[in-house]
């Protein structure tokens, strides 16, 4: 595949988010047995994850040791790995995971958890200076959501501060791996902060009560975590699940292009 096709397929089959796909022929039922068991299932309907072929997992330090051979055998397509949060906080088992996947063969991509209490170029530093290229196979991703739980920042920035920030963030990623983040959120920070911009982007949205054309209508999306009470075989406890909006053979020719950027070490213009 010759280098500018592959730099052209790679930005846009996740900038339409893949979302095209037809799902008429398939049928239904009311709560649909998934590919992967799991603890706390929801009804979502005739849209059900099934529907998508493709499958795979996020994972931080609080999944614990990980059989990564088990995991691979087990049907799961590609990893996200939480690598940094904030300006300061690395996650200690990044490295570990990001190896461990990559020597089984599981496309992976690191994710930074974003605090408003920091820059945007602070924390680009922060996650350039702890990611190696290396790392990210797949494209960086950047974790946007509000954190209720926080004990150092609760700080709700108004919507055109959070999008300038974020933007300035991604910006700073893309040009420094040569791949267009991905934008992770919830439902809540996309209503309050993301409806209606960053269409160029690919959305990786998190929705696990209703398929994502109900709670963010309009958004075209890429990836779908659709639980968090997933069994993986090879990781103890409940694991977020995920599935990309594509066919099979859109995920492989994704790879495929990935594949040569990585190699040629080529950076994707914005678009």
């Amino acid at each position: 595949m010759p280098r500018l096709l592959a730099v052209l397929l790679a930005t846009s089959l996740l900038a339409t988010g893949c979302s095209s796909v037809g799902y008429d022929f398939m049928s239904t039922g009311s709560i649909r047995k998934t590919k992967f068991h799991d603890t706390d299932p929801q009804d979502f309907g005739r849209n059900h994850p099934d529907r998508h072929p493709v499958h795979g997992i996020d994972i931080s330090k609080w999944n614990g040791d990980i059989d990564w051979q088990t995991v691979k055998r087990s049907d799961v397509s590609f990893v996200f790995i939480k690598a940094t949060e904030g300006k300061d906080v690395i996650d200690p088992a990044f490295e570990t995971n990001w190896r461990s996947a990559a020597a089984v063969g599981l496309p992976y991509a690191p994710y930074h958890f974003y605090y408003f209490c920091s820059s945007a170029d602070e924390q680009a530093d922060w996650f350039i200076a702890n990611v190696p290229k290396a790392a990210s196979f797949l494209p960086p991703v950047v974790d946007v959501e509000w954190n209720h739980t926080s004990k150092t920042c609760r700080t709700r920035p108004p919507a055109a501060t959070v999008r300038i920030e974020l933007k300035r963030f991604m910006d700073r990623l893309e040009a420094y791996y040569g791949k267009r983040p991905i934008i992770y959120t919830s439902v809540d920070f996309h209503r309050d902060n993301l409806v209606g911009t960053f269409e160029d982007r690919p959305f990786w949205v998190r929705s696990v009560a209703a398929h994502p054309d109900k709670t963010y209508q309009g958004r075209r999306w890429s990836f779908w975590q659709y639980t968090s009470t997933g069994v993986i075989p090879g990781i103890k406890g409940g694991t977020d699940i995920n599935v990309f909006a594509g066919s099979k053979k859109e995920w492989q020719d994704w790879l495929a292009a990935l594949n040569e950027v990585n190699a040629a070490g080529t950076t994707i213009a914005s678009r």
